[in-house]
């Protein structure tokens, strides 16, 4: 088990306490049984990690800073990164959140940045904000005794310790292990139960019968970029009542073919919806070219526009769910 840390844990009841009246001397409050310098071990991907409470977390992209926020976490957070194509996060639900910490950059996650910062923590994806390619892992950060955290939901192709889960469950796991690193377990349970309880209501409510065929449409032209299986989008579509046409693709977000898209004639196109194309710019060629102009979803102008951080890892899943599924329900069988 690799450990950022080094410290000794207390091991016996005298020393537990000691700690405990030192501490209290101080000034400084102790909560539950665990004092806040202990270590906690919680998985990151498939490998076990120590973990010290964070207090300059910094966040990439608006899944990693929402997750943060949802559990009340604001104080531990020293800022975030937003890249361009991220809608404003004045749209936000935490929005205030945002307004007390620091925008760091629009630019990719990179090690400068981090170092830069003083962070003590970083929460990302794999290939999507931690990178090979540009010299940003968790192990070189753990290198530099940075701990770092990833989204579950990019864990299943992770070299060396993989792991898989499906992406709601990977949403709700990570808001959990977020939970047990700062020590805010009964907060986490909490909003976990709030998402279940959301998610089960519009199960309850998906129409019945053959699921309709949803295809999504992230970006491209010469070859569409689309959600595979492993991405919340798929959850998305399946949960509303849908059928995402490439659940068979095991792959996060990936390139496919137009032929392939044709062939499995969608009656439902999803438009993901962030900075550098305008949703309707992505209807539009739909609408204009020839060889997606007569799908069916399209001849009978069936989209929906899903903003980007309801379709990345994070709480906002929910609430793309809850849009996708009404929408969903007011189509005519």
């Amino acid at each position: 088990m690799r450990s950022p840390t080094s410290g000794r844990r207390p091991t016996t009841a005298v020393a537990v306490a000691a700690v405990a009246v030192l501490l209290s001397s101080c000034g400084a409050q102790v909560t539950g049984s665990r004092e806040q310098t202990d270590t906690a071990v919680v998985d990151r991907c498939g490998e076990r990690i120590e973990y010290r409470v964070p207090r300059r977390a910094v966040a990439y992209e608006g899944g990693s800073a929402d997750k943060l926020f949802s559990l009340g976490l604001t104080e531990h957070v020293h800022g975030y990164v937003m890249p361009p194509a991220n809608p404003p996060v004045t749209e936000s639900p935490w929005a205030a959140e945002y307004a007390k910490v620091e925008f760091l950059s629009d630019d990719l996650l990179n090690r400068e940045l981090v170092v830069d910062a003083k962070s003590d923590f970083v929460v990302a994806g794999w290939n999507s904000g931690f990178s090979d390619q540009r010299g940003i892992t968790p192990e070189i950060l753990d290198g530099l005794g940075v701990q770092s955290f990833m989204h579950t939901e990019s864990c299943f192709n992770y070299p060396n310790f993989p792991e898989r889960k499906t992406p709601f469950e990977a949403l709700y796991t990570d808001l959990e292990r977020l939970g047990k690193i700062f020590r805010v377990e009964d907060r986490a349970a909490e909003v976990v139960d709030g998402l279940r309880a959301r998610v089960q209501a519009v199960k309850e409510r998906a129409p019945r019968g053959e699921p309709l065929r949803v295809f999504l449409y992230d970006s491209g032209t010469d070859q569409p970029f689309t959600a595979g299986s492993q991405v919340p989008p798929n959850d998305i579509i399946a949960f509303a009542g849908g059928r995402n046409i490439f659940a068979d693709l095991d792959a996060r977000w990936s390139k496919v073919g137009w032929e392939a898209v044709v062939e499995r004639e969608p009656e439902v196109v999803v438009i993901l919806d962030y900075g550098d194309r305008p949703a309707q710019e992505k209807i539009d060629f739909l609408k204009s070219s020839p060889t997606t102009a007569t799908l069916p979803a399209v001849v009978n102008d069936r989209f929906y526009v899903l903003d980007y951080n309801e379709g990345i890892s994070g709480p906002r899943n929910v609430d793309g769910l809850e849009g996708f599924a009404e929408y969903l329900r007011g189509l005519p069988r």
